[in-house]
C-alpha cells in the first residue's frame, strides 16, 4: 500500500515545522522609574546634609559613643528591659489562663487588670510606683484587724531601680496578656477535646501540646513589644531612676550644652540594640514556625520536559507491548 503523504497547505507551515515564537514586548513602568529617581535622589541629599552639616558635631559624637557612663547607662537599659520582660511574660500567661478559665472569678480579675494597665499611661504608673512610699509608708504583713507580725519600710524595699522594673513590667502584662491569648485561641478546639479524650491533664494539654503551637503566633508581637520595652525605659526617669542610657546621655549634654550629638549617641545605641534584637526574634520565630513556615518554602521539584521524539517512541514501545500481550 503506496505511503500517504500530507501536502503542506499552499502559504502555511508543514505539520513538522515548529510554530514562530512571540515576540513579546515588555510592559513598560515609567512611574517605577520616577519614583526610584526620587527615591534616590531624597537619599543623596540627606546623606550630603549629615556629611556636610557641621552642626551635627560628628566628633563629640565619636568622643562620647563610648563614654563609661554611656555604656553603663546600656547597661541598666538592657537589665530593665530584660527584667521587666520576665516578669510581664509571667504575668501574661497567668492571665491569659486565667481569661480562658471556666472559673467567672479568674475571668473578672484577668479582665479587670487588662482594662486598669492598658487603660492608663505608662507615664501615669511609673510616677505612681515612684510615689508608693508616700501611700504605704510602711510595708506589713499579718492578719486581717488583727496584730501585726512583721513589717518593713517600704523605701528600703521598693527602691528607684524596683519600682521602675514592676511600673514597666505590670504595664507590659496588660498588652502580652492580650498577644498569649490570641495564640490561645489560634490553636483549633479540637487538639484540646482529643487530648481531653486521651485522659490528660488540662495543665498538661496547655503546657504540651496548645501553648507549644499558640507560640508560633505569640512570638513575632512578642518581640515587637520586648522593642517596644528597650525605647519605654526611656520613661523611667518619672521613678525617678537615673540611670538608664536616655538620662545618661541627656547628663552629658547638660554639661556640654550639645544636646543634638548626644541625642545621636542614644538614637545610634538604640539602633544597635534593636537590631540584635530583632535577628534574635528572627531565629525564634524560625524556631517555633518548623513545620509550618517552612512548608511554603520548600522548593518544588521541577520534571524536564521530555523531547517530542522521546515520548514518541516510549509510546510506541509501550503500545508493541500491549499487542504483545493481547496475542498471548
Amino acid at each position: 500500500m503506496p505511503a500517504s503523504t500530507t501536502a503542506a497547505p499552499k502559504g502555511g507551515r508543514s505539520a513538522n515545522e515548529s510554530p514562530e515564537l512571540i515576540k513579546a514586548i515588555p510592559v513598560r513602568h515609567p512611574g517605577r522609574w520616577a519614583g526610584a529617581v526620587l527615591i534616590l535622589g531624597f537619599a543623596a541629599m540627606m546623606i550630603q546634609s549629615l556629611i556636610t552639616n557641621p552642626n551635627f558635631r560628628w566628633d563629640i559624637v565619636g568622643t562620647y559613643a563610648m563614654d563609661v557612663l554611656v555604656i553603663q547607662g546600656i547597661g541598666w537599659t538592657l537589665l530593665l528591659t530584660v527584667l521587666s520582660m520576665a516578669i510581664a511574660i509571667l504575668l501574661a500567661i497567668a492571665l491569659a489562663f486565667m481569661r480562658e478559665s471556666e472559673n467567672p472569678l479568674f475571668r473578672s480579675v484577668s479582665w479587670v487588670w487588662v482594662w486598669f494597665f492598658r487603660g492608663t499611661p505608662v507615664y501615669t504608673q511609673l510616677v505612681f510606683w515612684g510615689l508608693i512610699a508616700v501611700l504605704y509608708p510602711k510595708i506589713s504583713m499579718g492578719v486581717p484587724f488583727g496584730p501585726e507580725l512583721f513589717s518593713f519600710d517600704t523605701q528600703d524595699i521598693v527602691t528607684a531601680f524596683v519600682a521602675a522594673v514592676l511600673g514597666l513590667g505590670l504595664n507590659e502584662s496588660a498588652y502580652l496578656a492580650e498577644i498569649f491569648r490570641a495564640g490561645l485561641k489560634s490553636v483549633d478546639s479540637g487538639q484540646m477535646e482529643a487530648a481531653e479524650a486521651l485522659g490528660m491533664r488540662k495543665s498538661k494539654i496547655m503546657w504540651r501540646i496548645i501553648l507549644p503551637q499558640a507560640m508560633r503566633i505569640i512570638v513575632p508581637p512578642t518581640g515587637n513589644e520586648t522593642i517596644g520595652m528597650l525605647k519605654t525605659t526611656s520613661l523611667v526617669l518619672a521613678v525617678p531612676f537615673t540611670l538608664d542610657l536616655t538620662f545618661a546621655t541627656n547628663g552629658i549634654a547638660n554639661r556640654t550644652y550639645l544636646p543634638i550629638p548626644l541625642l545621636i549617641v542614644a538614637a545610634l545605641w538604640y539602633l544597635v540594640i534593636t537590631s540584635i534584637l530583632m535577628v534574635g526574634q528572627f531565629y525564634v520565630e524560625r524556631h517555633f514556625g518548623k513545620g509550618v513556615d517552612n512548608f511554603s518554602r520548600t522548593p518544588e521539584k521541577k520534571t524536564a520536559a521530555k523531547p517530542a521524539a522521546t515520548a514518541a517512541a516510549e509510546g510506541n514501545d509501550q503500545a508493541s507491548a500491549e499487542s504483545r500481550e493481547e496475542k498471548l
